[in-house]
């Protein structure tokens, strides 16, 4: 019997890995990867760049993007891979609504570490310094895979794709 489809959601703060994650368990299970900020409005882009975080309706039409990307792929029988920052538990409904198949994995890592990875990551809009605002908003989520983010990749997609085949 075929596995229905599901969307995958790695979801937390900027620079813990949700892209780079992504990348590969696409590799690793054949689906395909989004990652959620290239769904951005510009007006979204333009204002991390200049060091101001988003606020909840900046994100409206973020996730309304994000939300119906999810449900495409399910109703045409495809899983998905989705790098979501997912940071309060509303974001995460508006993503399940009337997508059921859809599951969280939330890397978790501390301020220090995440901050660390994103002093020398280059050329992304996000600013180390905005990393505050995205730690001050996160509701941990009660209902996904935690994933301690510093372990290595390796470890992490292993323990992502055995629980994604026991789903």
């Amino acid at each position: 019997m075929a596995k229905r489809p599901q969307a995958v959601v790695l979801m937390g703060v900027s620079g813990c890995g949700k892209t780079s994650v992504g990348v590969k368990l696409s590799q690793l299970l054949d689906w395909p990867f989004y990652d959620g900020d290239d769904y951005h409005p510009l007006e979204n882009i333009t204002k991390m760049s200049q060091g101001t975080p988003l606020d909840d309706v900046d994100r409206v039409p973020w996730l309304a993007n994000l939300h119906d990307l999810i449900s495409e792929h399910i109703s045409s029988g495809q899983s998905i891979l989705l790098a979501c920052s997912a940071l309060k538990g509303k974001y995460r409904d508006q993503l399940t609504k009337d997508n059921p198949s859809t599951v969280f994995v939330y890397l978790k890592g501390d301020f220090n570490l995440i901050s660390e990875r994103m002093r020398v990551r280059p050329g992304h809009y996000m600013k180390a310094d905005m990393l505050q605002s995205q730690f001050s908003a996160l509701e941990e989520p009660i209902d996904a895979l935690v994933i301690d983010i510093s372990q290595d990749i390796e470890w992490i997609t292993k323990e992502i794709v055995s629980w994604v085949d026991l789903k």
